[in-house]
């Protein structure tokens, strides 16, 4: 059964989790677990997001955040970003 739509609006907060395929490790050291939460602040700097908590376990990751008030994102810069690392995008 399809998923409703979710709430996207200025201020929503979600709650995210992000898991390793498999229940593989979505990070293996401290260094991948830097990484992480470099690219997280950075991401929250340029979208003007909240992150209210936020917990890393071994194979999977939990946040809360709150959308920004005003929409800041640029879609074309992380499409961009998404195919320099040849990720595909998940609509």
């Amino acid at each position: 059964m399809p998923r409703n739509d979710r709430i996207d609006a200025a201020g929503a907060l979600h709650h995210i989790i992000i898991r390793g395929i498999g229940r593989r490790k979505t990070h293996w050291d401290d260094e991948d677990r830097d990484f992480f939460l470099k690219r997280l602040g950075q991401a929250l700097s340029e979208t003007r997001a909240d992150c209210f908590a936020w917990a890393l376990v071994p194979n999977h990751a939990h946040l809360f955040l709150r959308r920004a008030l005003r929409r800041s994102l640029n879609i074309t810069r992380g499409e961009k970003i998404a195919k320099e690392k040849k990720l595909k995008l998940i609509g």
